[in-house]
């Protein structure tokens, strides 16, 4: 199953509503850097609402993807990180340094414009 990425202006928004595998986040990330890449997005929100858990594959994938956005050009901020996400990210030693963060998607965007200068 594949995670829907929406372009808006000049950003990228994925709210991801599944229960994430490891195939499904290897094939997001893929997808992600392919649409940077096409569309020159400069920005991109992902949203976790919907995340509960994550494990440590995902976890992983999830800090490469905003390391490899950033390196394409792209700052992204993540939004609606559960607690339980939390703690798994941090026990994990997998640190978002420099990445901002946000409650919800309205705030992710509004976060993003001011990272971006906007």
């Amino acid at each position: 199953m594949r995670i829907p990425i929406l372009k808006l202006h000049n950003y990228l928004l994925i709210s991801i509503q599944i229960e994430m595998d490891d195939n499904t986040a290897v094939q997001f990330q893929e997808d992600l850097l392919d649409k940077i890449h096409q569309t020159g997005a400069s920005g991109v929100v992902i949203d976790l609402t919907s995340v509960e858990i994550i494990d440590s594959f995902i976890a992983k994938v999830l800090g490469d993807v905003v390391k490899m956005s950033d390196l394409m050009g792209a700052k992204v901020v993540l939004t609606g990180i559960q607690p339980a996400v939390a703690v798994t990210l941090i026990d994990l030693g997998i640190h978002l340094q420099g990445v901002p963060t946000a409650l919800n998607l309205e705030q992710g965007l509004i976060k993003l414009r001011q990272e971006l200068g906007e």
